[in-house]
Formats: structure tokens, sequence, C-alpha cells
């Protein structure tokens, strides 16, 4: 039973929200009209209040032409629009422009700017890319590099992500591991303590200390944005072969390598990998080989993650001293007389 005091509320207010539980007739029109009907408001004593818009037919009424109160309600038509505009704003093909996407919705364009904003409280594009860059964070830990994950997410290029002034680059909050849990161990070795650190593509990290504190300390430092969960029994047997090749240098480890930093500091480790044990580089022989700059290498060999499998110590000052070296310049020599002792144990057998 309709209450028809509460029915000319709604009538009076306009009220969507009670457009599907009533429809109200007008005896002087013939018509019958939504509770949101944006028409003249009737005489009180014209309108006459039915539960569905049937029994209104079924009293004689006929279906207001402007607010259509057989069906969907305009306000659900737009609804339904600004959903089928959200499907297309998230095509793989490049992003329509608002007059584009008008067209493809049947609206016009400051019609859909309209509805768009508020029901999402953004506009078409600024949607897209919030959708688009939700995409991206998702995908970042995963993918192979910033340029990868871009591409995916419907990016043409990695312009883009940085023009963003939000904290961390993509590549840092890829470096960083957002989103990631990474598995860590520590064990005692020849040069104090070492900590190995994996993701799922690898060991990320290969860190020297003086304590278990000072080496968990530098990981959180490097990978800030992930959860870490430490796991000596599931790493044992990589630790055991990254110590096996401090002891003895010809025992190289081929662990999987997961490295995360920009192009230039891949081409430099890419080059550090290059560099036979037992051999040393200085940085600007390093720099000319892949034509660069002695200063820009040292930088690359200081960010440098992976100490050890990625040999920077191997790398020396211009006057063929030992210069910097992250861990320690005792850890820099102590790897480098290991490995010219047996160098030349493998020449004298």
């Amino acid at each position: 039973m309709l209450d028809t005091d509460l029915c000319w509320q709604a009538v009076c207010a306009r009220d969507a929200a009670r457009d599907n539980q009533f429809v109200f007739a007008v005896r002087s029109t013939g018509i019958y009209c939504r509770p949101s009907c944006p028409a003249r408001r009737p005489r009180r004593d014209n309108v006459s209040f039915h539960a569905t818009a049937a029994s209104a037919e079924a009293a004689g009424f006929r279906p207001c032409k402007r607010c259509l109160p057989q069906g969907a309600s305009p306000a659900e038509q737009l609804d339904q629009l600004v959903a089928a505009a959200c499907r297309l704003l998230v095509e793989p093909d490049k992003t329509p422009s608002l007059a584009q996407l008008a067209a493809r919705i049947g609206l016009s364009p400051s019609h859909l700017a309209r509805a768009f904003k508020a029901r999402t409280g953004l506009t078409p594009k600024a949607w897209a890319n919030a959708q688009r860059r939700a995409h991206l964070e998702a995908g970042l830990a995963q993918a192979g590099s910033v340029l990868d994950a871009a591409l995916a997410a419907g990016y043409s290029d990695t312009r883009a992500l940085y023009q963003h002034h939000d904290g961390l680059s993509p590549a840092q909050r890829r470096r960083q591991a957002a989103g990631e849990t990474l598995r860590y161990a520590i064990a005692a070795c020849p040069l104090g303590q070492l900590l190995l650190a994996s993701s799922a593509k690898g060991v990320c990290a290969l860190l020297f200390g003086d304590s278990p504190e000072e080496v968990e300390s530098e990981l959180r430092q490097r990978f800030a944005a992930a959860r870490l969960q430490r796991d000596d029994a599931g790493l044992g047997d990589w630790l055991r072969q990254v110590i096996g090749q401090i002891e003895e240098p010809q025992r190289a480890t081929q662990l999987p390598l997961d490295l995360r930093g920009t192009v230039f500091q891949h081409q430099v480790w890419r080059a550090l990998q290059q560099i036979p044990a037992g051999q040393t580089r200085r940085y600007g022989e390093l720099a000319a080989s892949i034509g660069s700059h002695p200063r820009a290498v040292a930088r690359a060999c200081a960010s440098n993650p992976l100490g050890l499998l990625v040999p920077c110590h191997r790398v020396i000052g211009a006057d063929g001293g030992l210069s910097g070296y992250r861990w320690g310049l005792a850890r820099k020599a102590a790897l480098l007389q290991g490995e010219a002792r047996a160098q030349d144990e493998t020449t004298s057998t």
C-alpha cells in the first residue's frame, strides 16, 4: 500500500531514489511519470499514485515522453552510458579524446563530461590516466623493466610516467620492490656478515656488513617498499654457493639474478660481469669500453646491489689504487687478493 503523503513529497523533491518504487499520474493530461520527472509540477488534487507503470496504464494513462517511466530512467541511462565510456577508456588502443568518446557514446562532449564527473569524480581523461596508472603500479614488480610495464599498461613510452611529482618514480618503485615479498637469509662469511635476498626472479641483493642488523638495515633501505621475509633454510644452498666462491674464487656461482636499475646502470653492471676473476679495470678503461665517463661509471658501481656476483670490486682508480667500495676497502682488498691468488694457482698448475 502506497503512502500518498510520502509519494507526494518525493514528487515535489523530484527524488530519483524513488523512481522504481511508484509512478504518479496526472488526470488533466492523462500522463503518468516518474517521481523525478523534470516537467512542471501538477496540482496535488490532479495526481494519483500507482505502484507500477502497468497499473497506471491499466487505469488509462499513457507514459510521459520526457521521463520514460516504463524503462530505464534518464539517470540510469546515463549510468549505463558512463559505464560504457569507462570500458572504452581502458581499451588497449590509444585513449580517445573527449569528442571521440562522446561520438561513440551518443552524447555531446559537454553532457558526457558533466555526467562522467558527477559519477566518477574525475574527467574522462583523468579517469583513464588513473586506471592506466593503477595497471602500471600492479605490473611494475613483475615486469622485466619499467618500459615493459608501461607498454602493458597502455603507455606508448615512459615519458609520461615521470611527469607526476608524486614521490618515487616508477623505476624507483620497481627497484624498491613495491608490492613484492622478498626472502632473505644471513650467514657469517670470511668477509663478516653476508645477506642474500631473492625475489621470484632471482637474487636481488647480496650485501656485506659487520653485523646482521647492519645488513638488514641496508636491505630495508634498498627495498623500502617491499615486504621482507627471513628464510635462512630456503636460501641456505644459495648462501653456501656464494660463501664457496669467496673462499675459492674459481668456483664461480651461477645463480639467477634480478638486477634492478636504470638502462645505464645495467650497461655498467654487464661490463663488470665481463671482467675475468683475477683481473681489474680502471674506471676510465671501463668507461671508454661503453662510451661513458669515469664518474658516471663510479656512481653506477656504487649503486650495485649485488656484491661479488656483479664484481664492482674489480674496478680500481686511475693510479691503480683501490679507490672506493660500497662495503669497505678492506673487503675489496680481500676479494682481489683471493682472486689473484686463485689465478696464480691456476696458472702455476
